[in-house]
């Protein structure tokens, strides 16, 4: 499903909204939040709006480009009548579906990497031998910012007791296993010995070994045999998309309060934003997606971090 955006420059951004919301509601589906975001929708598809400092944000969704070209001149015609008191200059982008999607900018990446702290020579020898020995999978490899990351939380929840879903060659659990607390715990869950055994010597150089316990096997089979008590203080999943939505049950409901879990690649390269994509992980993603935010066990936020990062922090 193709989306077009267009960033309109106006000092009244929430009049407009209120406007095209009040009049367009009589011909569509009009809804306007508190925070004064609106979306209206049409038969042919769907026009967010939004305000901003200074813009009013404008998010097109339909079908295809025929689709996409009508909803942006209904918008377009009506939010040039009401501009009586300024020129508006709404210029739309393309329409591009989530296949060409970029989520971060290459300039932005880059700049990214080089401005946390810097990766050792552990981690830089891991990155090599993942790329040389996994190839074209070897981008399930998480980024160097990311793992920065990573650790960084675990060191603020004072975390001792970890448990990691999707292990690959060790680049995250090296990342968790540093950030925990004097005696802590990482429980590693995987289901291929071939990549855990890169991670395995990785552990040893990184110093870590003896704080990962790794478990060979389908992970819920592995989640379901822990003590039923909340015990975790945090939790890393980044496995098979489709065993989201179990490994996050297991993990919540033995989490401490103040216990975190992170879920990494929640936008599925945008695809959860676009129904054209209707593959079972996709579906199952869109579900969970939904499913963390109405869940009261926990508060939520989604980062824009690589691929999407859901943190989920124990109420």
């Amino acid at each position: 499903m193709p989306t077009s955006t267009a960033l309109v420059r106006t000092a009244r951004p929430d009049r407009y909204i209120k406007q095209l919301i009040s009049h367009l509601g009589h011909k569509a589906t009009a809804q306007l939040t508190g925070d004064g975001r609106g979306t209206i929708t049409f038969d042919a598809g769907t026009c967010v709006l939004a305000p901003s400092v200074g813009h009013l944000e404008l998010i097109v969704a339909a079908g295809d480009a025929t689709a996409v070209a009508a909803v942006q001149d209904v918008v377009t015609r009506h939010l040039l009548r009401f501009a009586t008191q300024e020129t508006l200059d709404v210029a739309w982008t393309a329409p591009a579906d989530a296949a060409t999607m970029q989520i971060l900018d290459p300039v932005v990446g880059d700049y990214l990497l080089t401005h946390c702290t810097p990766a050792d020579d552990v981690l830089h020898d891991l990155v090599a031998e993942t790329r040389e020995t996994t190839g074209e999978v070897s981008g399930m490899q998480i980024s160097h910012d990311e793992g920065a990351f990573l650790t960084m939380l675990v060191r603020l929840v004072g975390a001792r007791s970890a448990v990691e879903v999707g292990v690959f060659t060790g680049y995250s659990s090296i990342c968790i296993a540093r950030g925990l607390a004097d005696g802590g715990r990482l429980l590693a869950c995987d289901v291929s010995d071939e990549w855990t055994s890169v991670a395995r010597r990785y552990w040893e150089r990184a110093g870590v070994a003896d704080r990962i316990d790794l478990k060979i096997g389908p992970a819920i089979e592995t989640l379901r045999a822990l003590p039923a008590e909340p015990y975790i203080d945090f939790a890393f999943i980044d496995a098979d998309k489709v065993g989201y939505p179990d490994y996050y049950e297991e993990i919540v409901q033995r989490l401490l309060p103040g216990g975190l879990v992170v879920l990494d690649n929640v936008f599925m390269g945008g695809r959860v934003a676009d129904p054209a994509y209707q593959e079972e992980r996709h579906q199952v993603m869109r579900g969970l997606n939904d499913l963390l935010v109405s869940d009261d066990r926990v508060d939520v936020v989604m980062l824009p971090v690589r691929d999407g990062v859901t943190l989920a922090r124990r109420r």
